[in-house]
């Protein structure tokens, strides 16, 4: 028998009635009820109550106990009850009258409650993160991660993928984020990189003949905090796979992904097996995103012929300047007060647009403050192409088209939740594919990588020969889910020739290959196979799970949106013993006179 517990807080059952047990934890909630004293014990598993009656020894070591004492406690467990049985709690059919108390660890007073839900301020929070790992929901969000990690290694071995670690130290690469730089004492001046991600040792994996590889990898990227997205570091399902194709991949990880959200959907739809495939192209039409939600049932249209050359001067003139128009249809919403459309031109103006025309379709009429420029054959087209009817209504953008795109989209998140016209309780996935390989930078004037430089072209070597580069696809593809990129992925560049040619298209000579990227490089030249892979982020499929808004509400120690660590005082200043060694000076940026 342990020490300090014969039973956990969460095993007590009926069946254990006229046992002697011990028990330990904290003191989770203390209640005196005169000549009783209730204290709820509470351990990792769970919840259990134990009592003592007035005049016992325990009961005076009891009275002497407050919040988060940490005790250990033997008593005989007895049945409740009536209506003292408590139907939300596993153990709430017992209690354990306590003969003797034993303090394992006293607790000072509280910077915050542990006992309730109520909210604290998020920098109280992270300072004490012991104390607020230990309220339930957060508690639980940690164990389900855990779960989750457990459930995809045994689906990938499963499947034949071997776990293997890449290094942490590594060279800097260029892969679209900063890196967090770590000074080497060796070797003065120079520099050691915390992988973006393990792409290309990955890629190496496959090239030295293994042939399906994950692992739960550890990335590091110096970007500002989001509600997706920690600062500093996160988690992802890293796999690459040898002598596949696009399809192989997406029918080796979807049932990876799908099988999870199954597991732990705890009662919510996750829709079929087999996700449906959208290209990037469709997407940013259909959704002004590649990240769908395919909850909100609204589809955009574009509906730019209509206002060609129409009485609507506005929209007529930016058309024939390069323009475009994106209808966003609100079903229903005809019923709906001035206010809300009033509230959603205010919202698009506070994004930076001009604001949001619209038109409501009412009892036969087209309605508002636009139908008055447009003619019967151009109500008619605008219905047609925007899939409304009576007693909806439609709003409009109109830019340019990846910027009529953007604000579309967000207007139809925004419209979908207004409305609530959107499902809930599911979980919707979707492969969004077909990403151009290419884009134009328009700060830069030059074409520029979209996505992913290390990934295949679609057409190979005789596309990026002899197709403009802005219609060039590549073998690129994101797994979305209820409008959040869980993954990133492709089938990878394995000829040299095709990599030399890419990288010249977006502006890169043959040196910056071979030094950026000599390490890979190298390794192809001695006979690569064609792989892909992918990398699912961990915390956004946990946070998706647990149904949390925030991705600091699933890390166990998370940084703040200033990226420091409140509770271990990081980023703090380095001695001069350590930067003597490392042989490096500090020169801190000069303050604001004026701050200061």
């Amino acid at each position: 028998m342990s020490r300090y517990r014969t039973h956990t807080c969460g095993q007590l059952r009926s069946e254990q009635v006229g046992t002697e047990v011990k028990l330990a934890g904290w003191v989770h909630r203390k209640r005196d009820h005169g000549n009783l004293l209730f204290i709820d014990l509470r351990d990792h598993y769970g919840i259990t109550q134990i009592v003592a009656e007035s005049g016992s020894e325990a009961f005076k070591q009891m009275e002497g106990l407050r919040s988060e004492y940490v005790i250990s406690a033997v008593g005989k467990v007895v049945a409740r009850t009536g209506d003292t049985i408590n139907p939300n709690l596993p153990t709430g059919s017992v209690e354990v009258v306590v003969t003797t108390i034993e303090v394992l660890g006293e607790a000072a007073d509280l910077p915050m409650p542990v006992f309730g839900e109520q909210e604290y301020p998020e920098d109280i929070r992270l300072k004490y993160r012991f104390l607020d790992l230990r309220r339930e929901r957060l508690h639980n969000n940690i164990i389900l991660r855990s779960k989750v990690i457990s459930s995809i290694r045994r689906r990938m071995t499963d499947q034949g993928f071997m776990e293997f670690q890449t290094p942490i130290l590594t060279a800097s690469s260029p892969e679209g984020a900063r890196d967090f730089l770590v000074p080497s004492r060796l070797h003065p001046g120079k520099f050691y990189a915390l992988p973006q991600a393990p792409q290309q040792f990955k890629q190496l994996i496959m090239v030295s003949g293994f042939d399906r590889y994950f692992q739960i990898a550890p990335c590091f990227r110096d970007e500002d905090a989001r509600k997706d997205r920690s600062p500093g570091e996160f988690y992802q399902l890293d796999v690459e796979m040898s002598f596949v194709e696009q399809d192989d991949v997406f029918n080796a990880v979807g049932p990876v992904i799908h099988g999870v959200f199954q597991e732990f959907a705890n009662g919510r739809d996750c829709g079929p097996a087999e996700f449906p495939r959208i290209p990037y192209r469709e997407s940013m039409l259909k959704y002004g995103s590649d990240k769908p939600d395919l909850r909100n049932p609204i589809i955009l249209a574009d509906v730019t012929e209509v206002f060609r050359g129409s009485g609507f001067g506005v929209f007529a003139r930016n058309i024939e300047n390069g323009a475009v128009v994106r209808g966003i249809p609100a079903p229903g919403a005809a019923t709906r007060p001035r206010s809300f459309f009033d509230k959603t031109n205010d919202w698009a103006r506070q994004e930076g647009a001009a604001g949001l025309g619209y038109i409501i379709f009412d009892n036969g009429e087209a309605k508002g403050p636009i139908a008055k420029f447009l003619d019967a054959d151009r109500v008619a087209l605008l219905k047609k192409l925007g899939n409304v009817q009576d007693g909806d209504a439609i709003f409009f953008a109109c830019d340019k088209e990846l910027p009529a795109a953007k604000l579309a989209g967000q207007a139809r998140i925004r419209i979908g939740d207004e409305l609530d016209i959107c499902e809930k309780n599911v979980f919707k996935f979707c492969w969004i594919v077909d990403f151009p390989m290419f884009e134009y930078n328009e700060d830069d004037k030059k074409v520029d990588f979209s996505h992913n430089p290390f990934s295949m072209p679609q057409g190979g070597l005789e596309a990026l020969n002899t197709q403009d580069p802005l219609t060039i696809n590549a073998y690129q593809y994101d797994i979305v889910c209820n409008g959040v990129e869980l993954s990133s992925g492709a089938i990878r560049n394995h000829k040299p020739e095709i990599m030399y040619k890419a990288f010249e298209i977006a502006g890169y000579g043959p040196e910056v290959v071979e030094d950026k990227f000599g390490g890979m490089l190298n390794a192809f030249k001695f006979g690569a196979p064609p792989h892909g892979g992918i990398a699912p982020g961990i915390d956004r499929i946990v946070m998706l799970l647990a149904d949390e808004p925030n991705i600091r509400e699933i890390v166990l120690f998370p940084m703040n949106q200033q990226a420091q660590d409140l509770m271990m005082q990081a980023p703090s200043e380095a001695t001069m013993k350590q930067l003597r060694e490392l042989h490096i000076r500090v020169h801190a940026p000069e303050l604001d006179k004026k701050s200061s």
